[in-house]
């Protein structure tokens, strides 16, 4: 097995590695520096990652990277910024105005009356010319904190008569008080 080495110190000392050690407030990137050091003194890259509750390996890249680039590279991060949205800044936007302001109906949607998300996506891919997933629509209203409730049923066959009676029913169960009698007025 290889031994790690520092090969270009950039200037860098085991003093001063020290100093910068007590500088940078995170921890993960704190410990690139601390492997650094230890390799600069003399540490054999397995003997740092015990310490440290490294890999043997993350060593060697730490010390690889300084190696090329210097401290300001060791302290690099790079953030993964995920993936790009299907809808821009704007068009989100747009797309929550519409929502909250229009029935599918009012877009061309036909005679819906509510927004569902199979209305969403064939508008999402009329309107924007974006394809994506009911799920995927799901999340995206919640980003844009909006509540997605689906519809409830009407029942297509009401025999009126039954609903006069049952709204008359209910009128007067709420009419009597909490312990079953009539008001006394």
């Amino acid at each position: 097995m290889k031994r790690v080495k520092i090969t270009n110190t950039h200037g860098w000392t085991v003093k001063t590695l020290r100093k910068q050690e007590r500088k940078v407030k995170d921890p993960v990137l704190r410990a690139r520096v601390m492997a650094v050091r230890l390799v600069m003194e003399g540490y054999l890259g397995k003997e740092v990652a015990a310490m440290l509750n490294l890999y043997r390996q993350s060593v060697s890249t730490y010390v690889a990277i300084f190696n090329q680039g210097g401290l300001d590279t060791l302290l690099e991060r790079k953030k993964s910024h995920g993936k790009e949205p299907y809808l821009t800044e704007e068009q989100q936007a747009e797309w929550k105005r519409i929502i909250l302001e229009s029935t599918p109906a009012e877009q061309g949607m036909g005679m819906y009356a509510l927004w569902d998300t199979r209305i969403l996506q064939t508008f999402l891919k009329e309107k924007f010319g974006v394809s994506m997933t009911r799920v995927g629509i799901l999340k995206m209203l919640r980003r844009l904190c909006l509540r997605y409730t689906r519809p409830t049923y009407t029942l297509a066959k009401v025999d009126a008569k039954r609903r006069e009676a049952f709204v008359t029913q209910m009128n007067m169960i709420k009419k009597l008080d909490h312990r079953g009698y009539g008001s006394a007025l």
